[in-house]
C-alpha cells in the first residue's frame, strides 16, 4: 500500500491507491476502503500537526526559561566594582565548561575579559587570576583575609582538620607537624630505605609483559605512602585499601550533590570506608604499644612540647598525606616514562647517570642520599616533566573580607583561582615552552624563580615536595637501569583536569 499526498489549489488531496505486486495490474478500489483511506490520513495529518505545535512550544517555553536562569545568574553576581565575566547556570555555573574545555575555557575568557574575570565554578562564585604578579601576591599574603578556599566537596571528603583546611596558628603548626615527618632528617634515616625497598620489590617481575604503566604508578605511590606511613605491606588491607582510595580521590574534584551515582557521593562513601580502616590501625597501634618507625608512630606520639593530637586529626592528616603525594608521584613517573620514551636523547642522559651510580654500588646496595644529591639531571626530568604535564592546574583561596585587587571589588567568601598553569608554557620563562628540555632546569636559579609555581607557591609550597622527588627518582633509577620499553599504541592522553589516559597507557617491556 502506498500513500500519496499532494496540493491542489487550497486543498490537500489524499489519494488512496492499492497495487496488487503479484499481477501487474491495480486491482479496483472499493469504495468503503477509499473512505476509510481517506479517513485516517486526514486523521494522521492533524494528529501530526498537533504533536508538532506542542513540541515547538516546548522548546520554546525552555528556551525561555533558560534565557530567564541565566538572567536571574547574572544578576544574582551583579555588583559594581566585580572583574567582568560570566556566571553560567545556577548551582552549576560553568562547571561543565571548565572541567570539559579546561584550557581552552581559561583562554576564551581572558580573550574576552582579561587576565582577571569572575565565573562560577565547582559550587562556588569565583574571581579567575591569570596575571603572574597578583597570584604572587595572593599567595604570599594569607594573613591579608585571603585563606585556602578548596572546593567543598575537597573539604568534606579530605576532613576538616586537613592541612589545606586549616589556617592560622593550626595550619602553622600542621605545618610543622608535616615537614617534622617529611624532613630531610626522616628521608635520609627511615624513610629513603623503605623507598628503596619497596620500588626494588615493586618492579622486580615486569620484565616480558605489557603492563599499563598508568595502573603501576598508581599502585606504586599510593602503596609505598602506605609502607611509609604505616608500615603498610602489599597484602588484604593495601588491597581493601586502593579501591576506596581511588573512589576518594575522583570526589575530591566533583560538584558537591550529594545523590546516588555521583562522584561525590562515592568519594564521601569511601572516606568512610578509608576511615574506619585507619581508626582500627591506630587502635591496634595503640593496644600493642609497640612502637614502629613510621608516620603514623610519629604522629600518635605524645612528646613534652608537642600539642596532642586527636584521632580524628591524626586520620585527617593520613588521608592528606597519602592524597597530595598520590597524584603528584603516580601523575609524574607515569609522564615521565612517556617523554623519556618520546626524547630517546634524554632517556641515554639519564641512563648515563643512573649506571654511573649503580657502577659505584654492589647489586644489594640501596639508593642513599648522596646518591639523591648526585642525579642532577634526574632532578631537571622531574621538574620538566611536572612542568609539563601539569600536575597543579592552580590554588584555590577564599576572602574573608571585602577586598580591592588590581583595581576590582572582590566580595567577602568568594574564592580566588589562582590560575598558574599558563606560567607553565611562558616563552620568557621558557624559550620553546612547549619543547621538553630537561637540561634548562641545570641553571639552579630556575628552581627558586619567583613565578615558577610547579610546587605550590608562599606559605602553601608543597611540604612533601622533596620526599615527592625521592620517590619518583628511585622509581627512575630501577626502571631505567633494569628495563627497556615500547609503547604499544593507540592510548589517548587527556591533560586536563587531571592527567590520565582513559584506557591506560600501556608500554611492552624487555629487560636492558
Amino acid at each position: 500500500m502506498v500513500w500519496l499526498m499532494w496540493p491542489s489549489s487550497s486543498k490537500v488531496v489524499y489519494k488512496y491507491a492499492y497495487f496488487c505486486l503479484a499481477s501487474a495490474q491495480a486491482k479496483p478500489i472499493p469504495s468503503i476502503q477509499l473512505f476509510w483511506g481517506l479517513g485516517l490520513g486526514a486523521f494522521s495529518w492533524k494528529a501530526s500537526m498537533a504533536i508538532f505545535v506542542v513540541i515547538m512550544m516546548v522548546l520554546l517555553l525552555v528556551l525561555c526559561i533558560s534565557s530567564a536562569l541565566l538572567k536571574w545568574n547574572e544578576l544574582r553576581y551583579r555588583k559594581k566594582g566585580l572583574p567582568p565575566g560570566t556566571m553560567g547556570w545556577p548551582v552549576f555555573g560553568e562547571t561543565t565548561e571548565f572541567l570539559k574545555q579546561g584550557p581552552n575555557f581559561m583562554k576564551n575568557q581572558r580573550a574576552r575579559y582579561g587576565s582577571i574575570f569572575k565565573s562560577h565554578i565547582l559550587g562556588c562564585p569565583t574571581i579567575v587570576s591569570m596575571d603572574p604578579e597578583l597570584n604572587r601576591y595572593i599567595l604570599m599574603n594569607e594573613a591579608k583575609g585571603l585563606v585556602p578556599g578548596y572546593p567543598q566537596s575537597m573539604l568534606d571528603i579530605l576532613g576538616k582538620c586537613n592541612i589545606a583546611a586549616v589556617q592560622g596558628s593550626a595550619h602553622k603548626y600542621m605545618r610543622g607537624a608535616l615537614l617534622s615527618l617529611v624532613s630531610h632528617t626522616m628521608i635520609r634515616e627511615q624513610l629513603l630505605g623503605t623507598i628503596d625497598e619497596f620500588m626494588r620489590t615493586h618492579l622486580g617481575n615486569w620484565d616480558n609483559q605489557i603492563i599499563d604503566i598508568q595502573l603501576k604508578t598508581k599502585e606504586m605511590a599510593l602503596l609505598s605512602s602506605l609502607k611509609q606511613i604505616a608500615g603498610i605491606d602489599s597484602g588484604p588491607l593495601s588491597q581493601s585499601f586502593m579501591p576506596e582510595f581511588f573512589k576518594l580521590v575522583l570526589g575530591t574534584l566533583s560538584l558537591p550533590i550529594d545523590l546516588p551515582g555521583t562522584n561525590y557521593r562515592r568519594g564521601f562513601q569511601a572516606r568512610k570506608g578509608i576511615v574506619s580502616m585507619l581508626r582500627k590501625l591506630i587502635e591496634e597501634r595503640r593496644s600493642s604499644k609497640e612502637f614502629h618507625h613510621d608516620m603514623l608512630s610519629c604522629l600518635m606520639k605524645n612528646g613534652e612540647n608537642r600539642h596532642k593530637l586527636k584521632d580524628e586529626e591524626i586520620i585527617d592528616q593520613i588521608i592528606t598525606i597519602l592524597y597530595s603525594g598520590y597524584e603528584t608521584v603516580s601523575t609524574t613517573s607515569m609522564m615521565a616514562v612517556k617523554y623519556l620514551h618520546d626524547h630517546p636523547r634524554v632517556l641515554e642522559e639519564l641512563r648515563k647517570e643512573h649506571l654511573a651510580i649503580r657502577q659505584r654500588k654492589s647489586p644489594e646496595d640501596p639508593i642513599g642520599l648522596s646518591d639523591l644529591k648526585s642525579m642532577r639531571f634526574t632532578r631537571a626530568v622531574i621538574y620538566e616533566t611536572s612542568r609539563l604535564a601539569t600536575v597543579v592546574n592552580g590554588v584555590l583561596r577564599k576572602t574573608t573580607k571585602e577586598m580591592q585587587l588590581n583595581g576590582f571589588v572582590i566580595p567577602k567568601g568568594w574564592r580566588i583561582y589562582v590560575y598558574t598553569r599558563e606560567i607553565n608554557y611562558d616563552p620568557y620563562l621558557y624559550p620553546e615552552p612547549l619543547s621538553f628540555n630537561p637540561w634548562r632546569w641545570l641553571d639552579k636559579s630556575l628552581e627558586s624563580h619567583s613565578n615558577i609555581f610547579i610546587f605550590g607557591g608562599g606559605t602553601r609550597q608543597c611540604p612533601g615536595k622533596e620526599l615527592g622527588i625521592a620517590e619518583i627518582s628511585t622509581f627512575l633509577h630501577y626502571f631505567v637501569t633494569r628495563y627497556r620499553w615500547e609503547e604499544v599504541g593507540g592510548d589517548t592522553l587527556l591533560k586536563f583536569p587531571r592527567v590520565e589516559a582513559p584506557n591506560g597507557l600501556h608500554i611492552r617491556i624487555s629487560s636492558h
